[in-house]
């Protein structure tokens, strides 16, 4: 539960429409995903030049999730 409310604050902190974000969070035996929705203009400041801050993203994500002992996959979805 903890990696979703710190993808959710990280995604926040990087908008302009901090009320748009919305992360939902799909949990199995030994994986979550994270599915970050952010406005369509938005959508390149999540991403980054060739999809940096994505990929930093996904790497906290899975840096957090080792507590919890279990896979996560961060989607950017529209």
């Amino acid at each position: 539960m903890y990696t979703k409310e710190m993808v959710e604050y990280l995604a926040k902190a990087l908008v302009d429409h901090p009320d748009e974000v919305n992360v939902t969070q799909v949990e199995g035996d030994k994986s979550i995903i994270l599915e970050l929705r952010v406005e369509p203009s938005d959508m390149g400041k999540v991403i980054g030049r060739r999809g940096r801050v994505a990929q930093a993203i996904r790497t906290i994500a899975k840096a957090a999730a080792v507590r919890d002992k279990k896979m996560v996959h961060v989607e950017i979805v529209d």
